[in-house]
Parts: structure tokens; sequence; C-alpha cells
């Protein structure tokens, strides 16, 4: 009944509607009593503000919440320390920095993200990490840095950005949301990954390059009993937009847990987009029905790149049981079969909606997932055959060059982009009740998200954030990011010691997985790699 109500009559305008109600009670009130027209003007302005709040494009919060949505930037400027609480400090209600949120609404509006008076870090704080700097720096003509993307099998490899719009379905964020996305993606030449909800006439609408990711529901290439389709595949996979398949193993938020997009929020245009009935529950469940072995998903893997007519494919996982990605990589040996890709997605990353326990104590963080991939397809000697991308709370440059100096080939980043949408972390997601229109289904809320305006400011954050890395690598002297590895970054791990993240994250030699003897490596190689088989994710 209130979500009917609130439909009818959004009390998000109520403020609006006051300010218009006095107004005209003051009128009444001059004209028949003469008294009141100081009254009269302060509402008459506060309508005409509320007017103009609903009809610009800029503030997605003031198109939603006229009026009163000023009281929010009006607390940020009392004085520059409320400013600073507001847009610096972290609590345990907002879980991601808000000094990496200001600098993605700074980079996407095309403002300053330069700052007086030096650092407002610890640097004596553990965890405080810096990149090493030349007495040589060196000179790059262009902030545009690219990785070729496909293996030996792949006949359509891709040229892709180091930064790029990591998984976000449609049906989690807005139309509005994707469409701006993507049209960014377009004008700055990055990929947009569609997330397991498959690829809408949202994505298509403004052609940029996109990533389709394919979950276990197998959204967009599924039959009527929702196993896989090699047909329904084809037909999208071949579309020339569609430049690479990811098959998504597990997500960093919520490994192993799948999800139901309830009933009444599949819309017609949701269930046009996934391949499933208007207004049942479309879920995704936790494991795959394609393949139930890692030998059964490498030929998977095979079929798919093949049916796509040779586009780059591979999978996304969070990394859980050690043993089990060994035997993926056993699988890879054995069968002869290699991804052309890996994207390793951090426990740390963002969701829509999950359980506490979850986002909190389930899989591995990125720092300790990338590494464990990188160092193992160098200890198989398949790491120049597989490039690898990270994703997880990636925002910032020095975000993007740390994950390389991991491993990492590229970034995907998922909050960076939704705050150059306008996200303000209202943690709303999961309501519908978005008030910025970023992640809602209501027509009228993400009105609020004006696309134009907000694509300019997807492109600016890619590009200005991918010149700051064009600085970071001039300043330590190298010439690509690629170059940027564990011997650059250094890690306070107390006050009064400091270690590269080379020696903190030992190295695999190379081939020295596939020796008769592993003495001497790490224990998870030592107990596990011996245990993994290519025929069962569990162990031997």
């Amino acid at each position: 009944m209130l979500d009917r109500l609130n439909t009818l009559y959004p009390v998000r305008y109520t403020a609006l509607a006051l300010c218009v109600l006095l107004a005209l009670l003051s009128l009444f009130t001059l004209v028949g009593f003469g008294v009141g027209g100081p009254w009269f003007l302060l509402f008459t302005g506060l309508s005409v503000l509320g007017w103009w709040d609903m009809r610009q494009t800029k503030s997605s919060v003031l198109r939603n919440y006229p009026v009163i949505g000023h009281l929010r930037f009006m607390l940020e400027k009392i004085r520059p320390e409320m400013r600073q609480y507001f847009l610096e400090s972290d609590n345990e209600a907002t879980p991601f920095s808000r000094s990496q949120r200001s600098l993605a609404y700074a980079r996407a509006k095309g403002e300053t993200d330069k700052r007086p008076l030096g650092t407002q870090l610890d640097v004596k704080a553990d965890g405080h990490e810096w990149l090493n700097h030349s007495l040589a720096p060196s000179h790059i003509a262009s902030h545009d840095f690219r990785v070729t993307i496909g293996g030996p099998a792949c006949k359509q490899p891709y040229e892709a950005s180091v930064f790029n719009i990591s998984a976000m379905s449609f049906g989690a964020l807005s139309a509005n949301a994707i469409q701006a996305l993507n049209a960014g993606a377009k004008r700055g030449n990055f990929a947009h990954d569609t997330g397991e909800g498959s690829i809408s006439a949202w994505h298509r609408l403004n052609g940029g390059d996109l990533i389709w990711e394919i979950g276990s529901g197998y959204f967009g290439c599924r039959d009527e009993t929702g196993h896989f389709s090699e047909d329904r595949f084809k037909a999208n996979a071949q579309d020339a937009q569609v430049k690479m398949i990811e098959i998504k193993l597990s997500q960093g938020a919520k490994p192993g847990h799948g999800g139901v997009l309830p009933g009444p929020k599949v819309t017609l245009e949701i269930a046009a987009a996934r391949g499933v009935p208007m207004g049942q529950d479309c879920v995704s469940p936790a494991a795959h029905s394609a393949f139930a072995t890692p030998m059964e998903m490498m030929q998977f893997i095979a079929r798919l790149r093949e049916l796509s007519g040779g586009k780059p494919t591979g999978f996304k996982l969070c990394i859980g049981h050690p043993w089990e990605w060994f035997s993926i990589v056993k699988a890879m040996l054995e069968t002869g079969i290699t991804p052309d890709f890996i994207v390793v997605d951090g426990a740390e990353g963002g969701t829509g909606a999950a359980p506490l326990e979850f986002t909190d104590h389930v899989g591995a963080p990125l720092q300790e997932g990338l590494r464990l991939v990188h160092n193992t397809l160098v200890g198989v000697n398949l790491r120049d055959r597989i490039k690898i991308g990270a994703s997880g709370k990636i925002i910032s440059a020095f975000d993007i060059a740390r994950a390389i100096a991991i491993g990492a080939d590229w970034c995907n980043s998922a909050r960076g982009f939704m705050f150059a949408l306008g996200c303000i972390q209202a943690q709303a997601c999961h309501t519908g009740q978005c008030p910025t229109g970023v992640s809602t289904q209501d027509p009228l809320r993400q009105q609020a998200l004006v696309v134009p305006d907000k694509a300019v400011r997807v492109f600016n954050f890619h590009q200005r954030t991918l010149h700051a890395l064009q600085e970071l690598v001039q300043a330590a002297g190298l010439h690509h990011p690629s170059e940027i590895t564990a011997h650059h970054i250094v890690r306070r791990v107390n006050q009064n010691d400091v270690r590269l993240l080379a020696t903190l994250l030992p190295e695999v030699p190379a081939g020295a997985l596939l020796q008769d003897s592993i003495e001497g490596l790490q224990n998870v190689y030592a107990y596990y790699w011996p245990q993994a088989r290519a025929d069962q994710f569990g162990v031997a």
C-alpha cells in the first residue's frame, strides 16, 4: 500500500509541495489581510528553487529531492572541517574510503583533484604503501594504455584499456545508469562488463564495447529449463559489440552464494534481456550446470570461444579453496586448453545485496587471490598465454598500479564508475529507492540520472584516472604500467619497519610447479598442489 502511495505521490517531493502550499497561503493572507509579504517571497522563492531543481541536469539528488536536497550540500560547505568530515572520513556505515569517493567525484566532474598542504594520510600507520620514484623520470606520449587479450586459440584478440567498467547487471542498475556507462565507454574506447544479467537493449543503444558475463543462470543464452543454449549464446556472442566472453564462477562480495531476483522486480525489459518469464523469480544457482569438473570447464571454454567466432573467452572467480584453483590449472595442462584471460575478484568487492557474513568473511581478498593466480600460472609456464584482470575496490591510479605490481594486466572498477554516475553510497540498492537513480528500476527515480551529463562524467573519470596513472608511471621512470612490479611498491609493516611487496609476496620461479619436486615453495603449493586433480574440484 505504501509503495503504491509513493508511486502516485512520491514522498520525496513533500518539501516542494509544502513550499508551494505555504506560498499560496501567504499569498491569500497578503491579498486578504495585507500581511505575510516576507513569507510569500520566501516560500515563492523556495518553490521556484524546487522547480529549478527538478529541471536541472547536474545533480541527481536535487532532481529526486527538490529543495530539501540542498541541506546535504549546505552541511558540506558550513566550513572546511565539516566538508572534510563529509567527504573524507570513514565509518562503519560507509565501508569505502570517502577520500576515494571525493576523488572520483572530482575527476568525473572535471574539477581539480589536487590538494594543498601535503598528504592527509598517516605515513607511519601500519599498512601504508607507496610507489618508489626515480630521479630520472620518463616521458610518455599518451595515457591510453592498452593490453592485448587473446591467447593462441583466439582469432579475434581485443585491445583493451587497462581500466574498464566492472560487472554490474541491468536490473541491479537502472536503464539510465547502463546507458550512461556504455556511452562513456564508447567515447573513451574502453570496455563495459554487462554483469550476469546479460545484454539489454540499453547496453546496445550507444554501441560501447561489451564484455558479456555469463553466470550460472545463463541469462541471454538459456533454454526454457534454465540450461545453457548454444544457439542463443551464438546469436549474442557473434554481435560485433561483444568483444570478450567471461564465465562467472564466483563473485568477490558473495562467492558460492548464488542469488534470486524476486518476481515483482522482473520487469518486461529485464525478462527480455535475461530470457526469463516476466514476473517470476529469476534464480542464479550457486554452481554451473554446464560443467561439473575442471576438465569439463576447459572444454566449455573452448566451445564458447568457437561459438563466438574466436573471441577472447575466460572466467572470473574469487579464490576460495586453493586446491580447486590448482585443479583448474591442472585441467589446462591436461587438456591443452587455456582461457584467454582470468579476472580475479577480491572479497572486498561490492554488491547490491548480500548477507553480512559473506561480504565480510567469505573469499580471499584481492591481494592474496591475485598473487596466487599469477604465481601459479608462472609456475606452470602459462602466464604468457593468459592475461589477468583484477577487480575489488579499485578506483584510483595507485590502486591500478598496485594491482599490476601484484600480477594483473588490467583492472576493472564498479564502485568508481558508480561514483562517476553520482552514487552517494546511500546503501539503498536493494530497496529500489536509490536517491540518485543509479540502482533502481523506479521510472521516476531513475529519471533523475540524466544520461548525456553522466556519460561525460564516466568518460572524464576514466580519462583523468589514466592520466594520473601516466604521471605515476613517469615518476617511477617507466614507460608502461605493465613494467610496474612488486619491487616498486613499499609497505610499512610497523612503525619502524618497511618491506618491498616483492619480499612480502614471494614469487614462484617459472616452471617450478612442473618439476618432480616442489620443495622450498610456499606451503599452499607444497600442501595442495600435489593433491589437486584435473578431473574433480576436490582433492585426491
